[in-house]
């Protein structure tokens, strides 16, 4: 726990969550967020996958998309397969 111009910080996962709230305060809010997924800020982890979610479902109904998905699968799969 830290003090800091009548704040208080707050860390119960040793830093990768920081929390702050004013000094007598049970309220808490988010200061910091320090998580990762793969080396990668958690944020930017789950920008990345709404935006491929809304890929997918914009390519249900426009056909230049989906083909262009299509392709992106085929060379992932074979990839995938080279590197077995």
């Amino acid at each position: 726990m830290n003090y800091q111009n009548n704040k208080v910080y707050e860390s119960p996962d040793g830093g990768k969550l920081i929390y702050e709230r004013d000094v007598g305060s049970s309220e808490r809010r988010v200061f910091a967020d320090n998580r990762t997924v793969d080396g990668r800020p958690l944020h930017e982890h789950i920008m990345e996958n709404k935006l491929w979610g809304e890929i997918h479902r914009e390519a249900k109904t426009n056909v230049t998309l989906a083909d262009a998905l299509d392709k992106v699968k085929m060379i992932y799969a074979l990839i995938k397969k080279e590197n077995n």
